[in-house]
């Protein structure tokens, strides 16, 4: 069992230090390829804000995010969307950066109450795509929950940020040259994530991942969707 103390952070973008743009660009490298800290920089650029971990002084886990308004069907409408989430292998396991991610969620929930609220999330690791079903009873795409209601909004959204990258058949972000993607040490499920259903789902939809292939997804951020835990989360029960 993980006994580390941990802390967390959350920074507008225009606060972060010298010395933790670095520590950031630097851990994401050690766990992808295809990119550059000009890169890595340039995306944080164009997130609204990053919540830092740190464990005895040192950035060992970081996720970004942009918070935006956005109109679909003539209503307007409220969207997080996830950048880069990455955390030292030494510090897999530790629960603090989600919960502090879920309760920060759920400060805009009630912030935006009366205004449907969305999470948009492009994904090219397993890992990522097993903090939705960790979140919420259902979203888009799932491997048996039938959310297509969501599918005109998320072929929307992702149209809107990566134009013709975006393919609306497949889901799929696919550039002609990966902008990151997972180093080989990382990227292969073990036998026993590989048994998870939505491992399965993730590596069937996304078959180049591997090449930096983004599998986009959606999710509808309301009470009747948390699972229990994001529940008592969000409102500290």
């Amino acid at each position: 069992m993980n006994k580390r103390e941990y802390q967390v952070v959350f920074r507008t973008l225009a606060k972060l230090k010298l010395d933790e743009l670095e520590s950031i660009s630097v851990l994401y490298l050690n766990y992808y390829d295809g990119s550059s800290r000009e890169k890595v920089l340039a995306d944080l650029e164009s997130k609204s804000e990053i919540l830092l971990l740190f464990s005895d002084n040192s950035i060992v886990g970081f996720t970004t995010y942009q918070i935006y308004n956005a109109v679909f069907e003539d209503k307007p409408i409220k969207i997080i969307y996830s950048g880069d989430t990455v955390v030292h292998h030494d510090h897999w396991g530790q629960q603090k950066l989600g919960f502090a991610w879920i309760k920060r969620v759920g400060q805009l929930y009630k912030e935006f109450r009366g205004t449907p609220f969305y999470w948009f999330l492009i994904v090219k690791g397993h890992r990522t795509y097993r903090y939705l079903p960790a979140f919420a009873n259902s979203f888009y795409p799932h491997w048996e929950i039938d959310r297509s209601d969501l599918k005109g909004l998320l072929s929307c959204l992702a149209r809107e940020k990566f134009q013709d990258l975006y393919n609306e058949k497949t889901g799929i972000i696919h550039y002609c040259n990966s902008q990151g993607h997972l180093k080989s040490d990382y990227a292969t499920p073990t036998s026993r994530e590989k048994e998870h259903k939505a491992v399965k789902f993730f590596l069937e939809k996304n078959p180049g991942y591997r090449e930096g292939d983004e599998l986009a997804c959606l999710c509808e951020i309301k009470e009747e969707n948390f699972k229990p835990l994001t529940k008592r989360l969000i409102h500290g029960i």
